[in-house]
């Protein structure tokens, strides 16, 4: 059983940046990745990005890209979202989550197999 641990959200005005930091549990990696999704009042969880644990390659939501930066620090066993020029169409729970086995694709929440509880971003006009 894996524990995701979250924390970095706030408020912050639209142009702002925040990091969010996500603590893993795992001790062992292989072929894992960690993910981070958003979901907004009223609609589905969606997918921002995600990395790879032993490569380090990430990828990213259109809506995000060039904004966003995902990184992870394995002596700590912790990823990072960095998030600037925020706006506040980026309001949101924001979570993590911890990808044990590839199977077909990032983008897709059912692909992960533990979340974190979120944390919450305010972007304010």
């Amino acid at each position: 059983q894996e524990q995701l641990v979250e924390s970095g959200g706030g408020l912050v005005q639209a142009g702002g940046s925040l990091r969010l930091s996500c603590t893993t549990s795992r001790r062992t990696f292989g072929n894992y990745a960690m993910g981070w999704f958003r979901q907004a009042p009223g609609k589905e969880r969606q997918f921002v990005a995600v990395i790879r644990w032993y490569s380090g390659d990430a990828y990213y939501a259109s809506s995000v890209e060039g904004r966003f930066t995902v990184s992870r620090d394995k002596t700590k066993n912790t990823a990072y979202l960095e998030m600037n020029k925020l706006k506040p169409e980026d309001t949101a729970v924001y979570y993590c989550a911890g990808d044990t086995h590839y199977s077909g694709s990032y983008y897709f929440t059912g692909e992960y197999d533990y979340w974190g509880q979120g944390t919450q971003v305010t972007v304010s006009s």
